[in-house]
Parts: structure tokens; sequence; C-alpha cells
């Protein structure tokens, strides 16, 4: 035994020593770290309070917002973390996952200190229209410095895995798109009323939209808007006849029934069907005649629909947030979503797609509703203002013509009279802003200087800091106090860092989705890393958000 016991040491030791030769391990594509759905339809609803849930909760349908909600995964704290919260803004934010500091999109109009004018976020005058000759096809998404996340799942894919956007609007179709989308369709009313894009994308309409422009699916819509329930059901609503609406041109009061077919000549043509909640169901058709014209989600490849319902933000801004208009579209929009969800389980199958649902911005209450209830509140006009500085700077100083201009909250300096006029720029914002901390209905300002130079971390000044673009924002900024707007004395608006602007849904539901909810505080910046950890595809470039993990299957 003992002769025996170096020869088996001997053994072992050139046993251990050899290579290993092993037979590959097969594993199976259900074991794989990202087994991914075929499609991700990412929802944004333009002016989407969060409490419109809750609010018209008893009255939704089983299969729309109840069957997101209760088979998916509810975010009830999600906000926007930036200012201002509007509609370009917002949907730049929900794709690339970063805020206006890091894609540019700083409102949906700007000023553009280098030119001298006025910009719009999604204009741009080196494309051509296609599918109408109006300039309103000329449209991209080059002033968005970041990708999205649908542009992370073309790279991903090495272009394979399709992208297709739309919206009413133009820019609720292009940002999310992003930069390289097969194509973005938006709405052109008008005297036109037909779906287009233009040749950022493609040369051409291609044959289904050609086909859907054909149809006659828009003069369908042309129709009288009633109430889909009887009126005395609208009881989450203020009265029908109030003050505190806009209406359309031609009706005198702003009661139901809206006759669209008498209107609509002097409302813009078919620009009317934007503010009545026929123009969700028309970017419902439109999406599904997508759905079925690109094949989206026909094969193990994932495709993305980005898909924005404008109509809510017309019917917002027109009538205000308490209004019946609002109640019905939200109940008609129900309907759209379990529309959506019925050709999706059909098309795609059940359990091989993914959606989100949020919103770009909220909005206020209509001030003057809100006085006559006793809350403060009131409007502010930036004219008066501004007459005022400049009669304050004149007197101050000696100099004049050094505000070049104000919007969006922002005021903007001449540099080049500065530098003529032999006045300091940070002389003048400490001026500027002392004066306007006096101006009445005046919250709060600061100076280009304090962003600059201070990393804010909570309150109204983080969310200054994270909307405010070194590039491409003013000087001095303001923040007017709560429920304080520049705006009309009807209807509603929105733009702040007050939770009724900032407070947004966010549902997460299908393939890779828990069930469930949760309070933990998310910012809107969190949704398209979260969509980024379920592909396994890198983050956007410009990306702040983080993966809500509570949200994914292991």
């Amino acid at each position: 035994m003992k002769k025996l016991l170096p020869l088996f040491v001997a053994v072992l030791l050139v046993s251990c020593s050899a290579p290993q030769q092993t037979t590959p391990q097969v594993v199976s594509t259900a074991s794989l770290p990202h087994a991914n759905p075929k499609l991700v339809v990412g929802i944004v609803v333009d002016q989407m309070r969060y409490d419109y849930i809750t609010r018209f909760w008893d009255r939704y349908q089983s299969n729309g917002f109840k069957r997101l909600v209760g088979e998916g995964f509810n975010m009830k704290n999600a906000h926007f973390n930036y200012i201002p919260t509007y509609t370009g803004p917002g949907h730049a934010s929900v794709w690339t996952g970063g805020s206006p500091k890091m894609h540019g999109i700083i409102g949906n109009n700007w000023f553009d200190k280098f030119s001298g004018s006025s910009v719009y976020c999604a204009g741009d005058s080196d494309v051509n229209p296609v599918g109408t000759t109006s300039s309103a096809g000329q449209m991209s998404p080059h002033r968005m410095l970041t990708t999205s996340v649908a542009d992370q799942n073309r790279l991903h894919t090495q272009m394979q895995g399709k992208t297709i956007g739309i919206a009413l609007k133009d820019r609720g179709a292009i940002l999310p798109a992003g930069h390289t989308a097969n194509a973005a369709y938006w709405f052109h009313g008008q005297d036109e009323g037909v779906w287009i894009t233009s040749d950022f994308y493609i040369d051409q309409l291609p044959q289904w939209v050609q086909d859907f422009n054909r149809s006659g699916r828009v003069d369908s819509y042309m129709k009288p808007w009633e109430t889909l329930y009887d009126l005395s059901t609208y009881t989450r609503s203020g009265p029908d006849d109030t003050s505190y609406e806009g209406g359309f041109k031609g009706k005198d009061k702003t009661t139901f029934p809206y006759n669209l077919p008498q209107l609509q000549a002097s409302n813009g043509g078919y620009e009317i069907l934007k503010s009545t909640p026929y123009g969700n169901s028309l970017t419902t058709d439109f999406a599904l005649a997508a759905i079925e014209g690109e094949h989206l989600g026909q094969d193990g490849i994932t495709d993305f629909l980005t898909l924005s319902y404008s109509s809510t933000d017309y019917v917002g801004h027109n009538f205000g947030v308490n209004s019946v208009e609002v109640e019905d579209t939200y109940l008609r929009l129900d309907l759209e979503l379990a529309r959506l969800l019925a050709f999706l389980d059909q098309k795609v199958g059940q359990g091989n797609y993914t959606v989100f649902l949020t919103a770009d911005h909220g909005a206020v209450h209509v001030p003057s509703y809100l006085e006559s209830v006793n809350i403060p509140s009131g409007y502010f006009n930036y004219n008066n203002f501004r007459g005022a500085l400049e009669a304050f700077i004149l007197e101050t100083t000696g100099a004049q013509g050094l505000i070049t201009n104000i919007s969006n909250n922002q005021i903007f300096f001449d540099y080049q009279e500065l530098s003529k006029q032999q006045v300091d720029p940070k002389q003048l914002q400490e001026l500027v802003k002392q004066f306007a901390l006096g101006f009445d209905k005046i919250n709060m300002a600061f100076t280009r200087s304090q962003l600059e130079s201070t990393d804010y971390t909570t309150g109204l000044e983080a969310l200054l800091d994270e909307g405010f673009h070194q590039k491409r924002s003013g000087d001095v900024m303001l923040v007017l106090e709560p429920s304080v707007i520049s705006y009309s004395r009807t209807g509603s608006t929105h733009g702040s860092g007050f939770n009724y602007d900032t407070h947004a849904p966010m549902i997460f539901y299908g393939h890779g989705i828990k069930k469930g909810s949760s309070m933990e505080r998310a910012d809107i910046t969190d949704i398209a890393p979260t969509i980024s950890a379920l592909l396994g595809v890198s983050y956007p470039n410009g990306a702040t958000g983080r993966p809500l993990e509570v949200v994914l299957e292991d």
C-alpha cells in the first residue's frame, strides 16, 4: 500500500496541472439576464396631474388606467426635478433621463442670445416637410443635445430595432423618438388634416401613412362633442357653465355640446380637433396603424413606439383642470388606453411588450377660481414688470437698453450694451435680483452667478439648478408665488416647480415589471434608466436619473 501512494500522488499532480477539457455550457434564452420585450410603448399624457388618476378612479373602466395600475407598478410620488415644467423639456427629460441642464431643451421656445431671436425646441429650417408643403413640417430633434433611450436601443441593436414617434404635437413626437428614429409623425390641422414628418427621417410618407391620410378617419371626428355619459354624473368637476373657461370662437358659452362642424371654420379648421378628446382618439387610430404598418414587435429585436396624447393639454389650457371638459377628456382617454392595450395583446402578445405611462408636466387650478375660494393666487404681467425694471435700471445706473429679452421667467442681458455702457454684468445681476424681490407676486430670484457657483440639492433652488443650462439660459431667474401665473384669466397653465406642476403619474406595466406600488420618491428622469436597465442597453448619454429597481422583476 505504501509503495502505491507515491504513484497515486504523481497521477493526481499531473491531472491537476493538465488543461481541463470541458463541454461548453449551453444557456437557454430563457435564462439570459436580459430577455427583452418585443416592443416598448412609452406613453406621455400631456398636462396630466397625478390626481387625475385618483379623482376619476371610480369612473374609469377596468381595462384602461385600472389595468395599468392594478397589473403594473404605480410610483405614486413621482416628480419633475427641474424648472420649467413645459412640454418640450418634459418630453425630453422623460426619454433622455436627464434634466434641461443636460439635454438643453430649456423651454418650448427660448431666446437664443447668440442669434438674438427666439427659437423653437423642434424647429429646423434646414430640413424639408414631408406630407405637406407647410413649414409645420420643418422640424427635427437637432436642438436636443443628448440621446434618448430609444436612441440607445437603436445603437445597441445595430439599428435593427425600430423607433416610431407619434403625437399631435411635433415636439411630442420628435423629442422622445430621438435622433436615430425611423420616423416621427405629427398632425398638421388647418385646412389639411394630415399626419406629416420631415426629411430628417424619410423622403416620402410610407404607403400606410398615405392610406391613413386618405381614409377619411380625420373627417369622421369632425362631429359634435357631447359628454360620454349624462352630464349630471360629472360630479368630480365644477359646474359646466363657469367664467373660468376659455371656450371656442363662435360659441358664447363654454357648455356642452360643442358643434365642431359649425365651429371648425373660426377655430383653425382641423386644428379644433386637437382641443377635443377626438384628437386623442385620432392619435390612437394612427398608433395602431403604425404598429401594423411598421410591423412593430414582430421579431426578437426590441422596437420602440413613443406615443404622446396631446389633446389633454389643449383641453386643460382652454377649460382649466376643474372643468367638465377635462373630466370627459380623461374618461374618453381611459377608453383609448383600453383600445391600445387590447390591440397590443392581439398583435404583439400579452407578456411580450412593456408599457410606461407618465406626463410631461401637471397644471395649476385656474387662479381666478382659486381667488373665489380664498386660496392665495393671482396673475403676473411681465410687460408691466419689464417697464418698471428698465426705468429702475436707468434711474440707478444711467444706462438703458441692457435688457434684451424676458421669457420663461428668465431675464436676458444685452452684453454688447453692457460692454458699450461699461456696466458690470455681475453687479447688474444683483441689482435686478434685488429689484425683483421687491416686486409684487415674485417669490424668489436667482442670478446666473449663484447658479454657476452653488450646487443646490433641495428646494426650488435645486429645481432651478437642474433647469439651468449654462449656455442657453438667462442671467436672472424668477420664481412667482404659488398659483400665480402669467396667463389669461381663463384656463390652466404650467411651468412652475410647485407640486401641482411637478407631481405626475409614473406607471410601468407588462414584460419585466412587478405588480405593486410605492410611495418612494422618484424623479421623472428615472424612467429612461429604468427602461435601459430592463433592456440591458446603455443609459442615455446625459442621463442623471437612476434605475428604479423596485419596479423591475428579478
